[in-house]
């Protein structure tokens, strides 16, 4: 008699991808699949989980990259959310991030990994230097996104870091897409609220954006200098820089 194929052990990583993806079924409402697509979140794969509901089970889950991996690979978007939550940021390796990057297909997805996983890994600064003259629309705002996230992140960074990134974000300041040009923009900002000096650097590049010729360049530049030029950032920074250096 042929043996029949044994189920996947309820603790082993396929076990775990299986009894994640029914927690996630269990969760999942035609409400919040709707959201999705009213907030420009590609649904094909989507169960119509919440961020936060994702959150509680990534809680439960607890850290197992192993096990990261392998929700990633089922391709539906919230286990992929999952992944950010549940990977080990020490053990992502250029190459995961490379691969998780090109699968990225909507703006949730990609900001997501950024500020919760990539930020954290050793090859965060690599990443962004690599990713910012990509072709990919979402390659492309991941490099941004992840700069974003490690302005808040990334404490042991010093100005300088940040400044040549500014390169960065005027060479792509013209692209016209939305997604990639919004996370350029918010870069920008990011950059300019960190401290007083870097204020300086950033406005300096979103004035020269503001003059651009280019529509998309024009935007990102004047957007930026209305809160970077704000008398409640400006007034922020300098209150964090005296109590630096009380």
């Amino acid at each position: 008699m042929t043996p029949r194929p044994a189920k996947s052990a309820p603790h082993s990583v396929d076990g775990k991808v299986a009894s994640a993806i029914t927690w996630l079924k269990r969760h999942s409402t035609k409400r919040t699949l709707a959201g999705m697509a009213r907030y420009a979140i590609s649904s094909d794969n989507a169960l119509g989980v919440s961020v936060a509901d994702i959150r509680v089970l990534a809680k439960r889950l607890g850290r197992n990259h192993e096990l990261a991996d392998a929700l990633w690979d089922t391709g539906v978007y919230e286990a992929r959310m999952l992944t950010s939550f549940v990977a080990e940021p020490e053990r992502v390796t250029p190459a995961q991030m490379d691969r998780w990057c090109r699968d990225f297909d909507n703006w949730a997805i990609c900001d997501t990994l950024c500020f919760h996983l990539f930020d954290r890994t050793p090859h965060a600064w690599q990443k962004v230097a690599q990713w910012c003259g990509r072709r990919e629309e979402f390659v492309k705002r991941a490099a941004f996104a992840l700069l974003w996230g490690l302005t808040a992140h990334d404490k042991q960074a010093g100005d300088e870091r940040f400044i040549q990134s500014l390169r960065f974000i005027e060479r792509a300041a013209s692209d016209d897409r939305n997604f990639v040009k919004k996370a350029v923009n918010m870069a920008l900002r990011a950059i300019g609220k960190r401290n007083l000096a870097l204020n300086a650097a950033a406005v300096a590049v979103a004035r020269r954006l503001a003059d651009s010729p280019e529509a998309a360049a024009r935007w990102v530049g004047k957007d930026a200098l209305r809160e970077l030029t704000s008398v409640g950032v400006i007034r922020r920074l300098a209150t964090r820089r005296r109590a630096v250096n009380a």
